[in-house]
């Protein structure tokens, strides 16, 4: 989350900046071990706002990803940092994202530092981003921390794509038997009644569901497909709210053989987040804020910041996660050893990476499943559909044979 910090400084000055944080609480600590004396902490922004699912909260990745890809290049080139986002202006044709660099630009060309202005916006863009950039400031080093965060989203974004693009076809398969089944019960299996009455024969109990069930469909559809859309949006809008977030997550988590992927995928999150901060110079506690922020499992978020201020008492960080009882054993040693050898930034990442193959090794192990599975169920179902239509043809004939 972020926070509007108004504080004075020991030379007399009084500040107002927005810091990154769990919450009010460890953000006002973190000022004052540094020295600061806090007037006042508030979130940034409303608590909640309705959001519709149509409306995008953030910038989308492969845009963003361009974005700095782009700025990475003028930077290495020796462009001063105004003249850069003013040539990325020139060439941007995103609207939305063109919008905010003229208010970026506005900010910086005030004397605002380029992590602070994108900070102000918010959700609009990951958490990890604006710390990223503070800590290429402090450095001098802002080109190569951009291409860090660089290295950081394009592995996030092929983890997210290869997920996504494994699920495709399991989707596409469901929608086309649901439409199936769909047709079959509102427009083919009606069209038999004239024929069954025309036979005069007593209809079999399969038959008799199959008609009752086509009929209240056809019936109904337009209901049924009004009320879809009704729970859809009144499911989108809850999932938006701090509780509802909190509870899709957690059952999500709970859903057989997918539920340990989700966890997995999240853990991995947290680890390429924490590495990238990390190597960019961030001090451990403030990364660790930062990271479980990023954990796109509110959850698991929720379930690993008890740990933040463990470690800002004292306590080791291996230890910290371990009682948080979210990472696996193998994870928690491979942390130990990165801490004992000052390396943690470099053993995240290879950790982040073991997460990162254990969920694409179980997504096409139950993909391999699902798939035949999903194409016995469609066949039970329209077998079923078939048989209940003809069985009084059959029944029929064999009597008059």
């Amino acid at each position: 989350m972020q926070f509007v910090c108004r504080y004075g400084t020991p030379d007399g000055h009084v500040l107002t900046e927005v810091e990154v944080g769990s919450d009010a609480e460890s953000v006002r600590r973190e000022l004052e071990r540094r020295g600061f004396f806090i007037f006042e902490v508030r979130p940034r922004g409303v608590p909640f706002k309705l959001a519709l699912p149509w409306r995008r909260k953030k910038i989308p990745d492969d845009l963003f990803l361009a974005f700095n890809q782009e700025m990475a290049a003028l930077l290495r080139a020796g462009l001063p940092l105004i003249q850069a986002l003013e040539l990325m202006l020139e060439r941007m044709e995103n609207e939305k994202l063109r919008s905010v660099l003229v208010e970026i630009h506005d900010k910086v060309s005030s004397g605002e530092e380029l992590s602070e202005a994108f900070a102000s916006f918010g959700e609009l863009f990951p958490p990890l981003y604006p710390a990223t950039l503070k800590a290429g400031e402090r450095s001098g080093e802002l080109e190569q921390v951009i291409r860090r965060f660089i290295r950081y989203q394009r592995l996030v974004l092929s983890a997210r794509k290869r997920i996504t693009s494994a699920l495709v076809y399991p989707a596409v398969l469901i929608c086309l038997s649901i439409g199936m089944l769909t047709l079959m019960s509102v427009y083919v299996v009606p069209n038999f009644t004239k024929f069954y009455d025309d036979l005069g024969a007593e209809l079999p109990t399969m038959t008799q569901i199959t008609l009752a069930v086509s009929f209240w469909l056809r019936q109904n559809l337009l209901y049924v497909i009004l009320g879809a859309i009704a729970a859809y949006m009144g499911f989108r809008v809850y999932r938006e709210t701090p509780d509802g977030r909190r509870a899709f997550d957690r059952w999500r988590l709970r859903i057989p053989a997918l539920g340990s992927i989700f966890h997995q995928f999240s853990l991995s999150e947290f680890c390429r987040s924490l590495s990238t901060l990390l190597s960019g110079g961030i001090p451990l506690v403030s990364a660790f804020e930062i990271s479980t922020g990023a954990i796109s499992n509110s959850h698991i978020s929720a379930m690993v910041k008890p740990a933040i201020g463990r470690v800002r008492e004292g306590q080791a960080f291996h230890q910290a996660l371990d009682e948080t009882g979210v990472f696996p054993h193998i994870a928690v040693d491979m942390i130990k050893v990165g801490e004992a050898t000052g390396s943690l930034d470099e053993m995240l990442s290879s950790v982040s990476d073991y997460f990162d193959d254990r969920v694409e090794t179980r997504m096409q192990r139950l993909l391999s499943l699902v798939e035949p599975m999903l194409l016995i169920i469609m066949g039970i179902l329209i077998g079923f559909i078939l048989i209940s239509v003809y069985l009084p043809m059959f029944t029929a004939f064999s009597q008059v044979g």
